[in-house]
């Protein structure tokens, strides 16, 4: 027997990314690892950026989408910002709520670019690799 279309109709829900992203999924043991780095680097965000003006994006989630832009193969951040509109896993992972809109991809790359100028993505990068190193080791 052939199921009914039923047409999407919207609803007040109370689920959260943390809640939509499966417990056994390979990004929730990488997730951990990125905010202890960022962590770290936190004192470097704070010499970064000025204290007053308007604010950016921040630094924690420009370096988590460029982790999600490598591991996912996605080709430019305008892709990128188009599909943290409607991808759950990515909201989840950048500590976004399900509402938030996506970041617009012009000031994305600029944020992007001048957080690059300081080294400090070269800096996220060895602290990840070196605690899934630390990880890997302690099997």
């Amino acid at each position: 027997m052939r199921g009914k279309l039923e047409n999407q109709i919207v609803m007040l829900s109370s689920l959260t990314p943390e809640q939509l992203v499966p417990q056994d999924h390979p990004i929730r043991k990488i997730k951990p690892m990125v905010d202890r780095a960022l962590g770290e680097l936190s004192p470097i965000f704070n010499q970064m950026y000025a204290e007053t003006g308007r604010p950016s994006i921040p630094p924690e989630h420009l370096l988590k989408a460029c982790l999600l832009i490598a591991l996912y193969s996605i080709r430019s951040e305008r892709q990128f910002c188009e599909r943290l509109r409607y991808d759950l896993l990515f909201k989840w992972f950048l500590d976004l709520n399900i509402m938030d809109e996506p970041f617009n991809f012009s000031v994305f790359s600029k944020n992007k670019a001048r957080l690059l100028e300081h080294q400090v993505a070269r800096e996220f990068l060895g602290k990840v690799i070196e605690q899934a190193q630390l990880a890997a080791n302690l099997r």
